[in-house]
């Protein structure tokens, strides 16, 4: 199988001046339909507490949009993005985004695609995730390397590897969306 073209690094944005951030306001708005997920610093033990999210993640069809979680966070980007009720955001697990976006930045995932969910309902028995929903519905092999899975993702500047597999992991969910080709109105996952 081919393997899935993401975009490549120089269309990836690390979201820190103001200046990026009115760029990626402005992409995300026009666009309505954007790609969006969230990774957080692992944690190997029962004991340990997750501290994430670590960093979230937009993408369009021709960007993608990082934004580090930590002290310099542009919150109220953030929070204009995820409870927006004009901007779909399409993804993977979202179930597992909500709580960590509500207790760490206080903010509310809004109108929202959560595809694991509406892949189930076109019929698949067992919950897909991204890597499988390439494969299925652009028969494509989406490369996810452990190393960059497993990553700190709290580390104050993120090495190229982690930027493309975060920025790509939302890419590749807005991509199975529209190969669904089915309305988002009957994909939408319950807001809070």
């Amino acid at each position: 199988m081919p393997v899935f073209e993401g975009l490549p690094l120089g269309q990836i944005h690390v979201v820190r001046s103001a200046a990026q951030v009115e760029f990626a306001s402005r992409v995300l708005a026009d666009a309505r339909v954007i790609g969006f997920d969230t990774e957080s610093k692992p944690t190997f033990t029962r004991e340990a507490v997750n501290e994430g999210p670590h960093v979230v993640q937009f993408a369009t069809m021709e960007h993608a949009f990082i934004v580090q979680v930590g002290a310099a966070t542009p919150i109220a980007f953030l929070k204009s993005v995820i409870e927006s009720s004009e901007i779909v955001k399409v993804g993977f697990g979202l179930r597992s985004d909500r709580g960590p976006l509500r207790s760490k930045l206080g903010i509310r995932l809004g109108e929202s695609v959560d595809l694991a969910q509406a892949i189930r309902k076109l019929g698949y028995r067992q919950e897909v995730g991204v890597k499988v929903a390439v494969a299925i519905f652009l028969e494509r092999r989406l490369q996810k390397s452990r190393s960059a899975t497993t990553s700190n993702w709290a580390l104050p500047n993120l090495r190229p590897s982690q930027l493309l597999y975060a920025a790509n992991d939302a890419y590749a969910a807005l991509k199975v969306f529209h190969a669904l080709d089915i309305p988002y109105a009957h994909l939408m996952t319950e807001g809070e």
